[in-house]
């Protein structure tokens, strides 16, 4: 199975088709194409070894190829309380910032009442953000709140936990974090200020430096098959993704995607999604209904549960 990278691509719009009919030879995936009047953005996965094949094209277009580090990571970015007294909120900017380099972010408020203790009362609440790759809590700007009081918000959180608050502190003082982000705390204002730019910079390459490690992790037992192959089959076979409104219909995460559509309606259809191999979805992943929004989850097995890899 080939390593694919993400990639950006921003060029012309009349010629950008050259480009993808070369990256559907190479063995690529378009995972999400923008058209606007006088150009075209591709968040592209990309064979390794073809890279600098795909790159001699773009550079043929006139266009420009970045790296897009967390094309294909599903992000939650979870805040204690999205109340109006705290509004413009970090964890908006956070968000936002968060899809610069690709990811897809999902914004997840606990909004808890007055006098309510500091923890993730529902199993609901869990389950919703393991179903992600990546939990951002965004806190304030209290050390001692921080250190003390919040690391119960991650019990029960099985995926990388990645926090952002106001004061300059160290990952391993907050118990249970996997990076510690400071200088992003919880401001009356947009994220604008050279430090909070340059903090967030810091959050984007601390993240996808996360994600590159569960790539590593994922490349010691490679998945069955690949979440973006699964994405373009559903959309060849399954024609009513196409009518969904969403700006992104299929999510893909790093270990499978999230369907869009109602779970009672397809679910059937897309667990017998049939690839050219001769096997259906369901031999090779999991597939359950979604905490968000009556979805569908997939999560594709890995190598050694199915016993090969197509």
């Amino acid at each position: 199975m080939a390593v694919l990278r993400p990639y950006l691509y921003t060029g012309g719009v009349h010629k950008h088709g050259l480009l993808i009919e070369l990256l559907e030879d190479l063995g690529g995936y378009i995972i999400q194409k923008v058209v606007t009047g006088t150009e075209v953005n591709l968040i592209m996965l990309i064979p390794e070894k073809d890279i600098p094949i795909v790159k001699k094209q773009s550079d043929e277009l006139l266009g420009i190829m970045v790296e897009a580090p967390l094309t294909g990571v599903e992000i939650a970015v979870v805040s204690p309380t999205l109340a109006s007294h705290h509004l413009p909120h970090s964890a908006c900017d956070i968000a936002e910032y968060l899809r610069h380099p690709g990811a897809n972010t999902n914004m997840i408020g606990l909004a808890r009442g007055m006098g309510r203790r500091v923890s993730l009362s529902m199993d609901y609440e869990r389950k919703l953000i393991n179903e992600h790759d990546i939990a951002v809590f965004t806190f304030g700007s209290f050390s001692d709140c921080i250190i003390n009081k919040k690391p119960k918000l991650f019990e029960g959180i099985e995926i990388p936990i990645v926090v952002t608050g106001g004061p300059d502190l160290k990952t391993e003082e907050v118990s249970g974090a996997d990076l510690y982000v400071g200088d992003i705390g919880r401001t009356s204002h947009r994220l604008r200020k050279a430090e909070e730019i340059s903090a967030l910079d810091k959050l984007n390459e601390g993240v996808g430096k996360i994600a590159d490690n569960i790539r590593k992790q994922q490349a010691k037992d490679p998945l069955s098959v690949l979440p973006a192959r699964v994405m373009k089959e559903i959309e060849n076979q399954v024609p009513e993704i196409r009518t969904v409104l969403s700006p992104a219909p299929l999510t893909l995460q790093l270990n499978g995607l999230r369907v869009k559509l109602p779970y009672d309606e397809f679910h059937e259809k897309i667990e017998k999604l049939e690839f050219d191999e001769g096997v259906t979805l369901s031999e090779l992943a999991n597939i359950s209904k979604s905490k968000m929004k009556n979805y569908i989850l997939i999560k594709i097995k890995s190598k050694s549960d199915v016993g090969f890899a197509i």
